[in-house]
C-alpha cells in the first residue's frame, strides 16, 4: 500500500484546492419592483412573476 514519504505542505494543499469555491447565486432586478431576487423565482418584495402576481401581499 503506498504511503505518502512526506507531508503534503499547506500551499502544495491549497494550490489543489484553488477550483473549490463557492458561486455566486444568479440575481436578476424583479419585472415589477426593481428588487434583486433569484432568477426563475417569485420575487420575496412584491410577489410577482413574469409579470404576474402569484402571491398576495
Amino acid at each position: 500500500m503506498a504511503v505518502p514519504k512526506r507531508k503534503t505542505s499547506t500551499t502544495r494543499k491549497n494550490k489543489r484546492r484553488t477550483h473549490f469555491k463557492l458561486s455566486v447565486p444568479g440575481m436578476v432586478a424583479c419585472d415589477n419592483c426593481g428588487e434583486m431576487k433569484l432568477a426563475h423565482r417569485v420575487c420575496p418584495e412584491c410577489g410577482h412573476y413574469k409579470g404576474k402576481e402569484v402571491v398576495e401581499k
